[in-house]
């Protein structure tokens, strides 16, 4: 029974050295000249600055926390104001193209 599990120790250890790498292209979501709203940015300053958005959620939580959904991007409000904006994510066409037959 000894060697048995002497054995199964030595297979696991093996087994957890091997990794696999995966690459998230963070910096790569977006157009790098594309403006968002900043920080601390009343909600008025966002519909002036980029117009109606194309969807707005119903706010959430306490404190409550407001999302307009653009095109492009998202804004994040707490109450009046901004707190953060997220570019959308684009698969790149070099990974479409890859998978096409």
């Amino acid at each position: 029974m000894r060697p048995f599990l002497l054995l199964l120790l030595i297979f696991s250890l093996n087994t957890s050295a091997r990794a696999e790498d995966i690459k998230i292209p963070v910096g790569q979501q977006g157009p790098a000249d594309l403006q968002l709203p900043s920080r601390g940015d009343a909600k008025i300053d966002v519909l002036d600055r980029f117009g109606l958005a194309d969807e707005e959620h119903a706010a959430v939580g306490q404190p409550p926390i407001t999302r307009w959904d653009y095109r492009d991007f998202s804004v994040y409000f707490e109450g009046n104001r901004v707190i953060n904006s997220v570019i959308h994510h684009r698969r790149s066409t070099s990974l479409q193209s890859e998978r096409q037959p």
